[in-house]
């Protein structure tokens, strides 16, 4: 899928959390709703810091093109080291190690420890590169064009500068779900994790998969391309993505923040 569908996807995926949390008895406190559906939108676009030519290459300008650059050639290292017979010869490391269960696993892990441990400037670091890159997917229209690009950091940087205060302050979510001391901020890993499976399950309804299962190995093959029968797949930027998909997830993400917050 492209970059918008994918953050929409993100965050009315957590917008769904939200609201099976709160039929749970684990209401999300307000800033953890929104601070969740913005950070799980900018984590769906991140698996393809392999693609040198996705929305995340940039984002941040010379420096996410550089990060793009090496995840593409790490992934085609590890995908060139790890396959078997029965995968494909390729040329690149796109739709490889950064679309897998265990790297969406391995960065949300790190992601939460380093919120715990980084204190107030890692949350807010965390929250910054979300931030900005949930922009640049959900509002894809006015954040084209290198001129925009000093704007959508402003705003980002102000966004989780305020959303980060608002966190901080008691009952407002920083210990949401995890509330031993020191545990302020570890559920910060949960929505990237989603999001990086939710584009990877976006991928995979694609023509060509997503080797999300890997490294555990399917017959022949270890990244086995993991999708629905190919009758049911769609090309990315097809008409199924742009007037089917983005319309519903945009309903059932307003469905799960009424839920959610207790409308419905």
């Amino acid at each position: 899928m492209m970059g918008p569908a994918h953050s929409l996807s993100g965050a009315a995926a957590w917008l769904g959390v939200g609201a099976a949390a709160a039929a749970a008895g684990h209401p999300m406190p307000w800033p953890v709703l929104l601070v969740g559906a913005l950070i799980c939108a900018g984590a769906a676009l991140a698996p393809d810091l392999d693609h040198k030519a996705a929305t995340i290459s940039r984002a941040f300008g010379p420096i996410s093109r550089w990060i793009c650059e090496i995840v593409d050639r790490l992934s085609y290292a590890v995908y060139k080291a790890t396959r078997k017979p029965g995968d494909a010869r390729r040329s690149g490391g796109h739709r490889t190690l950064t679309h897998t269960w265990l790297w969406a696993v391995l960065v949300g892990a790190g992601s939460s420890v380093a919120a715990i441990t980084g204190g107030r400037w890692a949350v807010l670091g965390i929250l910054f590169v979300h931030m900005v890159l949930a922009i640049e997917g959900l509002l894809w229209r006015a954040a084209r064009g290198s001129s925009s690009d000093v704007l959508v950091w402003l705003l980002a940087a102000t966004s989780a500068w305020i959303l980060g205060g608002i966190l901080a302050k008691p009952g407002k979510g920083a210990h949401w779900l995890f509330t031993a001391p020191g545990q302020g901020y570890l559920w910060l890993g949960l929505p990237i994790v989603l999001g990086a499976l939710v584009h990877d399950i976006g991928d995979a309804l694609t023509v060509s998969g997503c080797p999300i299962l890997w490294p555990i190995p399917v017959g022949r093959k270890r990244w086995y391309p993991l999708g629905p029968p190919k009758v049911m797949r769609f090309r990315a930027g097809s008409w199924v993505e742009l007037k089917v998909l983005m319309p519903a997830f945009m309903l059932l993400g307003g469905v799960g923040c009424a839920a959610a917050l207790n409308f419905i």
